[in-house]
């Protein structure tokens, strides 16, 4: 395991200083008359006119650019450094009745074009409806814009911002289907500031971070913080005071207490470390479990020291490939260790089950998904090349790694450390009222955690389905925090409450309730598409709701680990104080 963690350390230091070195200045000065780079995302190919008629050379993107769905290629704009242009010709263009009418769609959608100057991101909607004193959206004129201004600031030979203006006035109406004749334009001007190129990427931080919505991510924080102590408060009190008469009355008088019939969490425990069932794909969930909060964790560290900053294309995507796939010695060994604890034999199967139990389904998803992008054309659709360097890094990285830590996890001579001995039968569990089930144990423990989040989640999907930028970090890393503790003192509140009512089935229940926030995540993910976004059409609902029901499934096995852990805890302490015989 050292030398799975020490091959860890380094490229992950490898992965920052990569990242580092996109934003260095050297690769980013220019002498007057310079071609500067500029790249138009594919994605919107088929309904931005900034692509039509260009000559489109494809620009060579990284793992992480091409996960990411970006796919550039060069604009027919030349923004050459320092050279001013007024009303430049791009092309001229004969639009038929099928391309008006989709550009008329595009506009009605509030479609944009996206592109990158020297690494810096500008972008514009393509068009505009005109609805002013017109009721009825039959009577709606659609109008697209001709005419680009591109403004540029640069430091002496550094580019340090750009920004984007399209013309009100020169407009091409759509609204009927006819052919129209355009002819696309293009400003440039150029002026000079002060600001450092070291800092040129603050004007897109700043914009998550102005006074009305550092408010909102605060009330959050203090809503959570809030939520946090009352369920502290009051589960410390409850557990404290039915714990200590508990305890109280077992040691009060030895014999008079061996006369009594024991009642309650202390009537079972001689059947609350009995084995669970389904050990295998118990220690399985486990290991995976382990395997996300440890890539999560990692995540945050190089979020916090800033490795995704504003527009670092695909930094996120490569990082979770790469962590990914150097942590899996991590699930292998915690799955096997655990495994071999609950006495089991066949750690091979167990190993397998643990590299399946979370990629299985992220696979299949992926398949269909991306038999969904290449039916519809579409460029989310991922190369034969980027397939086969993920499945070169699942097979050299991923998979030796996890068999490497399944191997040490199996040689571990760790037994499972129970206070009571385990008697030979289980004791019959007594009827329970129907809150009591799993369902309903399960949808107690998830609201809770869900919302002390649920207000930040908003933001979180605006920035990875629509158009908003998310950079406070910390923030997100304290409501982080805030989630991890409410699973766990839930779920403990959770066990205490079903042992209490003599119900020792207690493992499987601690994972499925602290994992049962991921199942709010994905109700919160129904609502968020009805009510919040503006996407339609089969492939981008099916991408949204298969890759959201992966990273809710990826929540439910970590939080399942931390609501298990923080229970298993728990019961040690409160059976280590009590006489088992």
């Amino acid at each position: 395991m050292e030398k799975i963690m020490a091959s860890f350390v380094v490229a992950l230091l490898i992965l920052c200083c990569g990242s580092r070195v996109r934003s260095d200045g050297s690769d980013h000065r220019y002498k007057s008359g310079d071609h500067v780079p500029l790249y138009a995302n594919k994605l919107m190919l088929l309904i931005t006119y900034i692509l039509i008629a260009a000559e489109k050379k494809e620009k060579k993107e990284a793992l992480g650019e091409v996960l990411n769905g970006d796919r550039l290629v060069s604009a027919p704009y030349k923004l050459d450094f320092l050279i001013k242009k007024d009303s430049e010709l791009v092309c001229k263009r004969n639009l038929t009745k099928e391309e008006v009418a989709l550009f008329r769609n595009a506009v009605m959608k509030d479609y944009y074009f996206q592109m990158y100057y020297d690494d810096l991101p500008i972008w514009g909607f393509i068009g505009k409806v005109d609805k002013e004193g017109k009721p009825d959206s039959s009577e709606y004129k659609y109008f697209l814009y001709k005419h680009i201004h591109f403004d540029i600031l640069h430091n002496k030979d550094r580019v340090i911002e750009i920004n984007v203006r399209t013309d009100p006035n020169s407009l091409v109406d759509l609204t009927e289907d006819k052919e129209v004749n355009v002819e696309f334009m293009y400003t440039v001007k150029w002026k000079e500031t002060d600001i450092p190129f070291e800092k040129r990427m603050e004007k897109y931080s700043q914009s998550s971070s102005l006074p009305h919505h550092m408010e909102i991510h605060w009330f959050s924080i203090i809503n959570s913080c809030v939520t946090v102590l009352l369920l502290t408060g009051f589960l410390a009190t409850i557990l404290m005071r039915v714990l200590k008469n508990d305890f109280v009355k077992y040691a009060h008088d030895e014999e008079s207490a061996d006369d009594q019939e024991e009642t309650g969490w202390k009537y079972i425990h001689g059947d609350v470390f009995r084995y669970p069932k389904h050990k295998s794909l118990f220690a399985a969930a486990l290991g995976s479990g382990t395997q996300l909060f440890t890539l999560t964790i990692f995540i945050f560290i190089l979020a916090l020291v800033g490795v995704f900053y504003p527009y670092n294309r695909g930094a996120l995507f490569t990082a979770l490939v790469v962590i990914y796939a150097l942590t899996s010695g991590i699930a292998g060994y915690t799955a096997t260790s655990f495994y071999s604890q609950l006495e089991g034999t066949n750690w091979v199967r167990n190993l397998l089950l643990t590299g399946c139990l979370f990629c299985g389904p992220l696979f299949l998803t992926f398949c269909f998904l991306n038999t969904v992008a290449i039916a519809y054309s579409a460029t989310a659709a991922l190369p034969v090349g980027t397939i086969a360097v993920i499945v070169l890094i699942w097979t050299l990285v991923t998979s030796p790694l996890l068999v490497l830590g399944g191997i040490a996890g199996k040689n571990s001579k760790a037994e499972f450390q129970a206070p009571c001995r385990t008697t030979k039968y289980p004791r019959e569990i007594p009827p329970l009222p129907w809150y009591r089930g799993t369902l309903p144990q399960m949808a107690m423990a998830g609201f809770l955690p869900f919302s002390a989040i649920y207000i930040e989640l908003y933001y979180i999907f605006a920035s990875v389905w629509g158009h908003r930028i998310y950079t406070i970090y910390s923030i997100l890393f304290i409501v982080f925090i805030i989630l991890l503790i409410v699973t766990a003192f839930i779920t403990v509140a959770l066990t205490y409450f079903q042992l209490a009512a003599e119900d020792h089935e207690w493992w499987w229940r601690s994972f499925l309730c602290g994992g049962s926030t991921g199942l709010f995540i994905y109700g919160y993910c129904l609502y968020y598409y009805h009510a919040r976004s503006d996407m339609s059409g089969f492939m981008q609902t099916s991408f949204f709701f298969g890759y959201m029901a992966c990273i809710c499934y990826g929540f439910f096995l970590m939080l399942g680990t931390v609501g298990f852990r923080a229970s298993l805890l728990f019961v040690r302490h409160i059976y280590r104080f009590i006489k088992c015989e």
